[in-house]
This record gives C-alpha cells, structure tokens and sequence, in this order.
C-alpha cells in the first residue's frame, strides 16, 4: 500500500473531492445492509403468518427508496474519486512532459524515445487506476465489508460471525504473497513494452532506410521478438493475477460451508430464527465483494506501485542545466575562453584551448573534418552542454547568467539535423511566432530561397509537409528550416553545416542575402564547403577539438595549411563538376 503514501501529496490536494467520495462510499455500504436485513424480517413474518399487505407496501418503499439513493450517490462518487484521477494523470504527464523540455541532450542520449513514450502512457495510466480504483476499491472492501461483519456480529449472531472468518487470515496471506509476486513481474512487463514502444517508433521512423536495404524481414522477426517477449511477460503477470479469483472463491466457499453448518444447528438449537440465517447467508454473499475487491485491490496498488516508482526514477533525474537570473536578450559581443570540455561519460576533451572574440555584426566560420569539434563548439553556446573548464560570454556577461528562454530567444539556430512538424509549411516556418503575418513568413522563405519552391506546390504554403518533412528534398528541408530561424529576426544565427544539401548558386543567394538583411547581427557558420565562410571576418580551422588556424580567408590562404590545401581542393572540384 505504499504507493498510497507516495500519492499523498495529491490526495491532499484532492482532499475535497476524495473526501466527499469516501463519504458517499460509506453511505452505500451503509445502505447496503437494509435488502438483507428486510428479507430476513419478511421470511419470519411469511413463517409466523403475520405478513399484511401494508407492511409488503411498506418494505417495498423502503428497498425503492434505498436503490434510489444507492444509484443517485454511486453516480456521485465516481464523479469525485474518478475525475480526480483523471486530474493526476493530468497533472503527471505535464509534470512529465515539462521535465522532458528541461533536460539536456545527454538524458536523451541515455534514454529511447518508445521507453519515454511508454512512461508517458502505460505507467501514467496504471497510476490513475491506482488513484481511481484502486482508492474506490480500498474504501469500498474496507467499508462493506466491515459493516456487514458489525451487522452479521450485532444483529444476528457474534458466534456464527466468528465461525464464518475463520478461513479470513489464509486469503490474507495468500493475497499478500501474490501481490509481492505481481510487483515484480508486472515492472518487467512494463519494461518490455517500453522495450517494443521503442522498437516500434524506431522501424517507423527508420522505415526508408529498412526499405532500401531490404531488411524488412529482418526487421519484421526482430519485431515478433520483441512483442512475443511482452506476451511472456504479461502472461506472467496474468498467472499471478488468476490466482487471485479462485483463491478467494474457495476462502469464501469455506465461509459458506462453515455458516450453513453451524447455522442449521443454531436454528435447531433455537439460537437463530429461519429469517435470520438467510439474513446471514445473504450478508455472507456481500462479503463475496470485499473479498474480490481486496484481490483486484492488490493488483491494481502493485502495477501503480511498479509505474509510479519508474515515474519517479525519471522525474528525480537531476536537470544539468542550471537557469540563471538575467532575463534581458543578450545583444553584444561573444567571447569564448574554453579551457577544456569533454561530453559526460567521456575521459578525452572534446575542445581544448578554444579562445577567440566574435564582435557584434560580425560573422564567423568555423571549418573542420568530421569528428573536429565544430558542433560541440556551438552546443556550448547554445547551453546544451556545461561541465567545462573556462567560461563563454556573450554581451559582457556569462551566458550561465541568462535564463535558458532568454538566451536561446536570442539565438536562431539551424542544425545539421533538420527537423519539420506534421504541419504546413507556413506553421514549420512560423513555429517560432504562430501569429506572424503570411508577408512576414514570405519575407522569410525568400532570403531562404525556398519561396518559389513553395509557390511550385499544389497548395503553396498550406501544403502539409510528412512527419519530419518526409515529403521534402534535404535541400527543401535545409532553407525551410533557414526561414524559420530567420523569422525569429535572432540577434546571432547559428547555421551548423545548414548549407550542405543546396548547390553553390542557391548558396551564395542564401549568403547574400543574409549579409544585407542582417548587417549589424552576428551569425556564425559551421561547413564543410568553404565557400559557405570565405566572406566571414573570422574564420577558425578546427582539428581534434582544437583552434590549429585562424583569420580571414586572405589572411589563410597566405598560409600553408589545412585551409589552402582544402580551398583550392574544392574549387578544383567544381571546375571539373561544371565541366562535365
């Protein structure tokens, strides 16, 4: 019943709506005992012949009356206990879902999406059953059951009562051992479908690819695998949970046995009246309820124990990135004076001995082999990343001292990965402002150079792009994803390799356009063709994490290095490009 605790925080805010309901529980378990008790009055009647038509009337207002209620407060109480169930699995998957925006790359990198996903659904599902039934069926065993004991006790016979619980302690111990059972087979049982959840959502996404390699067979026996091993797993849930039934079926059996022979023997010895011991037998019947309702009590707490301690897991990973306190948008210079800085997990420094100072308006490039540093780099300024040796400033102060929303309110960013919604192309580029003009969205395709593009589709700028621009080139992809960074109007745009996908004149027509349209804004550009940066006032060649050039574009090609060596490399390529 742990998980009760767990939850208490909520049923304290609830406490309103809980209480009412617990209350109107009561109430029907209450009202519960009177058909027993009446039947048992009118059979000793029937039998001593002192039935009148009257008192038939009479005892059938009575039952009227009584099922009216039952059914007006039962409607009420599932409004109260079962809406704030509802309210909690609300409230959890906001909880869950804000969290899930503040942590940094490194919790996605340790986590799989479908894992997420099944955190987000299965186990905030048995959550709510646990807030909702499981606190009906708690109150509503504990309640019934333990009013039609007092009026077994009480009202007809405290011996019989006694004789008829005597089997009672072997279902406890016996429920008990299978919940402990249940608990641990259902948290692997959730950990399996979050295990296909994953797999699911990764052939989805990865469905071209699994095509153009054939491996659709391959792909489909990996997924009978794993959806076989959540049968297995659910089925032994399942074998536990069926034990419960038959258990409780047998105690109950033995209840009975015991009552109607001892119960005979007390009519026949005068100590209980026919009426009486059918009264018994029918308050016996509504222990059936408690009983089952204890077993199912059970597995509903152990499977919202098992979810609730896996949401909890998730929700107390600590978030890496710190906010700060300065709410203004930077605007001004960035200086970067990094030290050192290696990914979690890793010994070896990712980017070492990186300084350099990038003045407002200005615009630098950064270049380098794969595997360089250049991506690092940004994701530092872009606070994905902290745990560095040195300090990054932008306009004079740390960028650890801005909030997160006001930092990155600053930055336009474009990435290597190009990411679209499900949506229309103008939603996609006004993602970051819905309620921008379709001038200024416009505005924005055409310094991108996708204007036309768009102009060209069946339904222009309302046309619905697939999930994650499935529908789109990557060229298409790259200068819609531009648009929408630019109609941000950032102070610094940040183009990460965002230029690889589109040919050399749609380039120089994207680059051109930003220098005229963003004169006194920084940008920085990460590439792999250098015609992308040769305009730049600062260009840093990286290799292995670090800075091993520096200059303009004259100023290195003056030098013998890495960066003539790849200018010239390239410019010879498309010489022999457009001439063939």
């Amino acid at each position: 019943m742990r998980v009760f605790l767990d939850l208490k925080w909520f049923f304290l805010q609830e406490k309103k709506s809980y209480i009412t309901g617990i209350l109107i529980l009561l109430m029907v378990a209450f009202l519960q005992l009177i058909p027993p008790k009446v039947v048992g009055i009118v059979v000793d009647r029937i039998k001593d012949g002192t039935l009148s038509r009257s008192d038939i009337i009479r005892w059938m207002l009575l039952l009227a009356g009584t099922a009216v209620a039952m059914y007006g407060l039962r409607y009420v109480w599932r409004i109260m206990i079962f809406g704030s169930a509802n309210r909690l699995s609300k409230l959890l998957r906001n909880k869950l879902y804000h969290h899930f925006t503040r942590m940094a790359p490194s919790f996605f990198q340790k986590r799989r999406v479908g894992d997420l996903m099944a955190h987000a659904t299965n186990d905030l599902q048995a959550i709510q059953q646990t807030a909702g039934s499981g606190v009906l069926t708690l109150v509503d065993s504990l309640s019934t059951g333990g009013f039609v004991i007092i009026a077994m006790a009480f009202t007809i016979s405290w011996k019989l009562t006694l004789i008829a619980l005597i089997p009672m302690p072997f279902m406890a111990i016996l429920t008990s051992y299978y919940g402990t059972l249940l608990h641990k087979r259902f948290h692997k049982a959730q950990e399996a479908f979050s295990s296909l959840n994953d797999k699911t959502q990764e052939s989805v996404t990865g469905v071209k690819v699994l095509k153009t390699f054939g491996q659709e067979k391959e792909d489909i026996q990996s997924f009978k695998r794993e959806s076989e091993d959540v049968v297995q797993k659910n089925m032994s849930v399942a074998r536990v949970d069926s034990l419960f039934d038959p258990t409780i079926s047998i105690i109950v059996g033995l209840s009975f046995f015991l009552s109607i022979v001892f119960g005979s023997r007390f009519v026949l010895n005068g100590e209980l009246t026919i009426g009486e011991l059918i009264s018994f037998t029918t308050y016996l019947g509504l222990l059936i309820w408690p009983m089952l309702a204890f077993g199912w009590l059970f597995n509903i707490v152990e499977r919202g124990r098992a979810s609730y301690d896996r949401v909890s897991r998730l929700l107390g990973e600590e978030v890496e990135i710190a906010d700060g306190t300065v709410r203004e948008q930077p605007k001004g210079d960035i200086e970067f004076n990094i030290e050192s800085f290696a990914f979690p997990g890793e010994e070896h420094p990712t980017l070492k001995d990186i300084h350099f100072t990038l003045a407002k308006g200005q615009t630098l490039g950064v270049v380098g082999k794969t595997g360089s540093g250049k991506t690092s780099l940004l994701k530092l300024l872009l606070r994905e990343f902290e745990g560095y040796s040195g300090e990054v400033h932008f306009a004079g102060l740390p960028i650890t001292a801005y909030t997160l929303d006001s930092l990155r309110q600053s930055i336009g960013y474009v990435p290597q990965d190009h990411f679209l919604f499900s949506a229309t192309i103008k939603e996609n580029i006004a993602f970051t402002d819905p309620l921008s003009s379709m001038e200024k969205v416009k505005r924005a395709a055409e310094s991108a150079q996708i204007h036309h593009d768009i102009e060209g589709f069946s339904q222009g700028y309302d046309t619905v792009v697939g999930e994650r621009g499935v529908s789109l080139s990557g060229g298409q992809k790259q200068r819609i994803s531009i648009a929408r960074a630019l109609l941000m109007e950032p102070e610094l745009l940040i183009l990460d390799d965002s230029l690889s996908a589109v040919d050399a004149k749609t380039e120089e027509a994207i680059l051109t356009s930003l220098r005229k349209e963003r004169e006194g804004k920084t940008t920085i550009i990460t590439s792999h063709r250098l015609s992308a940066i040769v305009h730049a006032d600062l260009i840093l060649v990286m290799d292995g994490g670090a800075v091993i050039q520096r200059g303009r574009h004259e100023e290195l090609m003056m030098e013998d290095g890495w960066y003539k060596e790849m200018y010239l490399r390239q410019q010879l390529e498309d010489i022999v490009e457009f001439g063939g």
